[in-house]
């Protein structure tokens, strides 16, 4: 990703319009062989220096950013070129602080920021076609995040379901296996051949039933003796 580094012609024409500003000349020039030496570190030292009493706080902040993108100090450099883009009022450089901004925002991986941040560098400079690329790029990512993060919530969706099948037909293999297992089986028929307390078994039932008809034999032959009694009284002669 291009980081603009146009603030060096920004830096040099607000110079020659400032003859006050010997003492930030200086230390932003030393800043800027630094920079170009990839020494990152240091020229940022340098900016903050020049940035204490400086009269030109635009091009020290726009810097003092550049060289926290560099060290790769995203968030700082996000937040550097976020109060820049707030306070420029002039065009481009606006735009340069929104581009710059988009750029640190998408190494930090926070695409949706970095898209917003595109598109007002591109509300400032329509024809910047490296805002445009990059504005691009941003969209793609963020479509891919987007897509990458719904396939893993149906994955997680089909693991939870064969987890619960799984899970399914262990239970019911257990069930099979416990009615198959011959103890559990002996067990059963036992349970199913033991009567109940309120059931009679067989031989029980078939005693019973002989002693009510021995009982009605008994009765019965009472009563055929009480009857031939009757009789036979009835046919004493009463002298």
């Amino acid at each position: 990703m291009k980081l603009y580094l146009y603030l060096f012609m920004i830096m040099s024409l607000l110079l020659s319009e400032n003859i006050g500003a010997q003492q930030d000349r200086k230390l932003i020039r030393e800043g800027n062989r630094e920079f170009k030496k990839e020494k990152y570190d240091d020229s940022e030292i340098l900016y903050r220096k020049a940035q204490e009493d400086t009269k030109l706080p635009f091009v020290t902040s726009f810097n003092i950013g550049d060289a926290l993108y560099k060290q790769e100090k995203y968030e700082e450099a996000a937040s550097q070129f976020q109060k820049l883009s707030e306070q420029e009022s002039e065009k481009l450089a606006g735009a340069g602080s929104f581009h710059n901004l988009g750029n640190s925002y998408l190494q930090a991986s926070k695409l949706e920021e970095s898209i917003e941040a595109y598109k007002n560098a591109l509300r400032r400079n329509p024809n910047d076609l490296e805002t445009k690329y990059n504005l691009a790029f941003a969209q793609d990512k963020l479509k891919e995040q987007q897509q990458e993060q719904q396939q893993d919530k149906d994955q997680d969706k089909d693991q939870d379901k064969q987890d619960q099948e799984n899970q399914d037909d262990k239970q019911d293999q257990q069930d099979k296996d416990k009615q198959n297992d011959p103890e559990d089986q002996e067990q059963n028929q036992n349970q199913e051949q033991k009567p109940s307390p309120d059931q009679i078994s067989k031989e029980d039932a078939e005693r019973i039933l002989q002693a009510l008809q021995e009982d009605e034999k008994d009765v019965q032959d009472k009563v055929k003796k009480a009857k031939a009694a009757k009789a036979k009284v009835k046919t004493v002669i009463n002298w």
